[in-house]
């Protein structure tokens, strides 16, 4: 038995403006990808990584991350689908570790104290609480609620489940035509309940332009 980790990095990245994917975009002479995957192969408890990737990435990413723990799987159109298909040449293994490849900042204490977590209780997420208040609106934009700011966390990843838990619970979104864009989500849809570990506002994730030199001023700062 195994802890396996899938890094994600099979998403197209529209609002990056890029030609090519953005995980291959570079912060301070790394790619995004090898930073995000790097974080991983530091950790003890992680054994083997899956990359999930598009096609016409895979021969780019395999030259990028060459190191024997790591396997490549084409992604699917949706993240669910990306992770089944990971899931799906995964034998066995303990817990499943699933992080966004557009998340390079995730330090290994962050990946550290979700993996004890999820240990403790089947399933955790790192995440971090909301500073601006939230508002709910109507059709029409109208403000209808303002959630209690004190109860709410902005999820990240890695999210980390045991895996029987998972696949069953991936297993009942599919007989259920359910598609979800969280991992967390689709644990909550099969009746779980996953840990939230309080992690760092600096878990960015890259996702526009504007993206690059906030993360390069991060890694200034460390």
């Amino acid at each position: 038995m195994s802890n396996v980790a899938i890094v994600l990095g099979a998403g197209s990245g529209t609002r990056m403006k890029s030609e090519k994917s953005k995980l291959l975009l570079e912060i301070d002479g790394k790619t995004v990808i090898e930073r995000s995957v790097n974080a991983f192969l530091n950790i003890s408890d992680v054994d083997d990584i899956i990359v999930t990737v598009r096609e016409q990435d895979l021969e780019t990413f395999a030259n990028l991350l060459d190191d024997e723990r790591i396997t490549f799987v084409i992604g699917g159109d949706t993240r669910q689908k990306s992770v089944k298909n990971a899931v799906d040449t995964i034998d066995s293994a303990d817990m499943l570790i699933i992080h966004d490849g557009a998340r390079p900042l995730i330090s290994e204490e962050d990946i550290e104290n979700t993996v004890i977590a999820a240990r403790d209780c089947g399933a955790a997420a790192v995440g971090v609480p909301v500073k601006d208040t939230i508002k709910v609106i109507d059709g029409d934009n109208f403000i209808v609620d303002t959630p209690d700011r004190s109860k709410l966390f902005a999820v990240q990843t890695p999210q980390i489940f045991d895996f029987k838990q998972y696949k069953n619970a991936l297993e009942k979104s599919l007989d259920d035509g359910k598609d979800f864009t969280d991992d967390c989500q689709l644990i909550e849809y099969a009746g779980g309940k996953v840990k939230m570990v309080t992690g760092s506002y600096t878990n960015i994730k890259i996702t526009t332009p504007d993206d690059l030199p906030l993360a390069e001023n991060i890694l200034k700062s460390r």
